[in-house]
């Protein structure tokens, strides 16, 4: 969508960059397998992929965000072939392909090894396979169900690679596909499409990548981590410092000094294997974005610790998107600067930061807090947001518009996935329980002819 950008956070809110980083930390038991393979993937990274076998990545959606990570994976001549689907900008793609005015590499025009007006289109294409099929559209899974839209693309050697905001948006990738590798990735750029073809990136180019199994599923008994040594502490830290953690206990044992907090089943064998290519894949993948992409802030994470990096980016998004909606059209400076704002949003981002821990099952100690380079806390979150003068998230740009919200992966599937793992998180219910009345009222009005 043109003039939308991506600038959910802060680069200092996020570590140094390093060349690609293999992330092995917070591992559970469903990392453990991993162990050996993070030493050995660091020295054994195969930068190139066959000569003589081309790799085909399509992108479904062509924005912003989806067209700059696009132009720096298209490498012709290390036989690495990058495509479009593109809706409203179809034309321009096909007739100019992508310009690029970026921050970090210069003005350069980026021509896709093919544009596609649908996904009928590029299942149609003339290639053996689509090794990666990489979705950067809106996640919006109450209008409509991607993974059916995308299915036409996956062979049996495919790999789905997720760029989209939020938590919970594997889930409905991997109850379509069980035998597919899913690849969850977690951007931090600003870029905006400021006509149709025409994309400036102004800053960043951070992504961290991932495999995923089945770790952000709804669904209680889906095995999440190793039992922990103690359960999990459920008492509030305050109004000032964020919301109280109460386990319901609706779906989960009681906690109890000899009790987990969390689901601590095993992964099958398949699981195991399943989560190993994938990781075989996200690793190829993210040495494309450093080694031939440039892309020096490429991160290649387990899987627990990339969901950890989706629940703090999630600090960020679902706390300013929707209160910036219900505060009446207020940008992310002026709500840091009100008082009363201020301490509800440090609130709302205390509530998911002591939160996620429990809900992926990590041991005490384990969370944002023992990578403090890594993970910047709400104050310093709040402290940086006072520079970013003049800038709207984007559910306000989005609610200005018209257009339907990402409210469900920023703010509803938290709430849900929270309350199964046994964690209530009080204040981010009630900004969801509002902002879908606001959204379903506004709807019904507008059907009705009275907007």
């Amino acid at each position: 969508m043109i003039g939308q950008q991506d600038v959910g956070c802060d680069i200092n809110q996020f570590e140094t960059p390093r060349p690609l980083q293999i992330t092995s930390v917070f591992l559970s038991s469903r990392d453990t397998a991993f162990d050996f393979i993070t030493a050995i993937m660091s020295q054994t990274i195969k930068q190139y992929p066959d000569p003589d076998k081309p790799v085909h990545i399509v992108f479904v959606g062509a924005g912003a965000v989806g067209c700059f990570y696009a132009s720096r994976l298209h490498h012709p001549s290390k036989n690495i072939h990058v495509s479009l689907i593109a809706r409203s900008n179809y034309k321009a793609l096909l007739d100019n392909g992508v310009k690029l005015q970026t921050h970090s590499f210069g003005e350069y025009t980026f021509t896709p090894h093919a544009v596609f007006l649908n996904v009928a289109a590029a299942a149609s294409a003339p290639v053996q396979q689509w090794d990666y099929v990489v979705v950067t559209t809106k996640a919006l899974p109450d209008r409509g169900d991607d993974s059916a839209l995308i299915a036409p693309l996956i062979g049996p050697n495919s790999c789905i690679v997720l760029i989209q905001n939020g938590v919970g948006v594997e889930a409905p990738y991997r109850t379509r596909f069980p035998a597919t590798p899913i690849i969850s990735a977690v951007t931090v750029v600003s870029a905006e499409q400021i006509s149709q073809g025409v994309i400036r990136q102004n800053r960043w180019t951070r992504i961290h990548l991932g495999p995923y199994s089945n770790s952000a599923s709804f669904d209680t008994s889906t095995p999440i981590t190793k039992d922990r040594d103690e359960a999990p502490s459920a008492t509030p830290k305050g109004e000032l410092t964020g919301g109280s953690l109460t386990p319901t206990g609706s779906s989960l044992p009681s906690p109890s000094p000899s009790s987990s907090g969390a689901p601590s089943h095993k992964l099958t064998d398949s699981d195991l294997a399943l989560q190993k290519r994938g990781y075989d894949l996200a690793t190829r993948l993210t040495s494309y974005l450093v080694h031939l992409g440039s892309i020096r802030d490429a991160h290649l994470s387990t899987e627990s610790h990339l969901q950890l990096i989706r629940w703090h980016k999630l600090c960020i998004n679902a706390a300013f998107n929707p209160c910036s909606v219900l505060s009446g059209g207020i940008g992310n400076a002026d709500m840091v600067r009100d008082p009363e704002l201020r301490l509800f949003l440090s609130a709302i981002m205390y509530e998911i930061w002591d939160a996620a821990p429990l809900i992926l099952g990590l041991p005490k100690g384990e969370g944002f807090e023992k990578d403090p380079k890594g993970f910047a806390t709400p104050e310093k979150i709040l402290k940086s947001t006072e520079r970013n003068v003049g800038s709207k998230p984007s559910m306000l740009l989005d609610w200005e518009a018209g257009r339907p919200l990402e409210l469900e992966v920023i703010v509803g599937n938290p709430v849900r996935i929270a309350r199964g793992r046994g964690v209530e998180m009080p204040r981010l219910q009630g900004v969801y329980a509002l902002l879908r009345s606001m959204q379903s009222v506004r709807e019904r009005r507008k059907r009705e002819g009275k907007l």
